[in-house]
C-alpha cells in the first residue's frame, strides 16, 4: 500500500491513537504509582474511552482483518481498562510474556518432568528463578543463598529469605549503577 494511502488508514489511525497511550505512559515511567495513576485517569484514561468509542463507531467486515481486530479489542476492553484501576499496573504485558517466554520455547526440554512431583518441583523452581529476577536479584546467586539457608532456617524465619527481605545477602543482588547497561553494551 502507498504511504499516503496507508498514513490516512483507519489501521494507521488506530496505530496513533495506541501510540500516543504508550507514549504518554514513558513520560510517567519514572513516576510513583499514586501520582502515575492521578495522571492517567485525568489524560490518559478519556483517550483510551475515546478510542474505544471511535472502535464502536467503524463499519467493518466482521471477517476482514480490521472487522475481526476490531471485535477483539472491543472484547477485550473491560480486561484493557484495568490499568486505569491502580498506578502500578502496567499498559503493556510485554514484562510478563518475557518472562514466560522461555517456558514456552523450552517445553520440549521439560519432558523429564513425567511425574506431578516433577512437575511441580520445576514449577516451584521457575517461579523463585522469575521472582528473583523481578526484584533484581542474580536467580544462582539467590538459589544458592536459599539452598545453603532453607535448611537451618526456621518456619518464622522464611519471610526474611524472600527476595524483599532482609537477610537476602548483597552479593545476590543485580548492581544497582549501570547493570542493565554493561549487560547491554557486552550484547552490542
Amino acid at each position: 500500500m502507498p504511504e499516503e494511502q496507508k498514513s490516512g488508514s483507519t489501521t494507521q489511525k488506530a496505530i496513533n491513537k495506541i501510540g500516543y497511550l504508550f507514549h504518554l505512559e514513558g513520560k510517567w515511567e519514572e513516576l510513583e504509582p499514586d501520582k502515575r495513576q492521578e495522571l492517567r485517569l485525568e489524560k490518559s484514561k478519556p483517550l483510551a474511552e475515546e478510542f474505544f468509542d471511535w472502535m464502536d463507531g467503524l463499519r467493518a467486515l466482521p471477517e476482514s482483518p480490521l472487522g475481526k481486530a476490531v471485535t477483539y479489542a472491543q472484547n477485550q476492553k473491560k480486561w484493557l481498562m484495568n490499568v486505569y484501576l491502580d498506578g502500578r499496573c502496567e499498559l503493556s504485558n510485554n514484562r510478563i510474556e518475557n518472562s514466560v517466554r522461555p517456558f514456552a520455547v523450552g517445553r520440549k526440554n521439560w519432558l523429564f518432568c513425567n511425574t506431578v512431583k516433577g512437575a511441580k518441583a520445576s514449577a516451584m523452581v521457575y517461579s523463585i528463578i522469575e521472582t528473583a529476577k523481578a526484584n533484581e536479584l542474580k536467580p544462582f546467586e539467590y538459589l544458592e543463598f536459599l539452598f545453603e539457608s532453607l535448611p537451618n532456617s526456621t518456619f518464622s524465619a522464611i519471610d526474611s529469605l524472600l527476595p524483599w527481605g532482609d537477610a537476602v545477602p548483597d552479593y545476590c543482588r543485580m548492581p544497582k549503577e549501570g547493570g542493565k547497561q554493561k549487560c547491554q553494551e557486552k550484547a552490542g
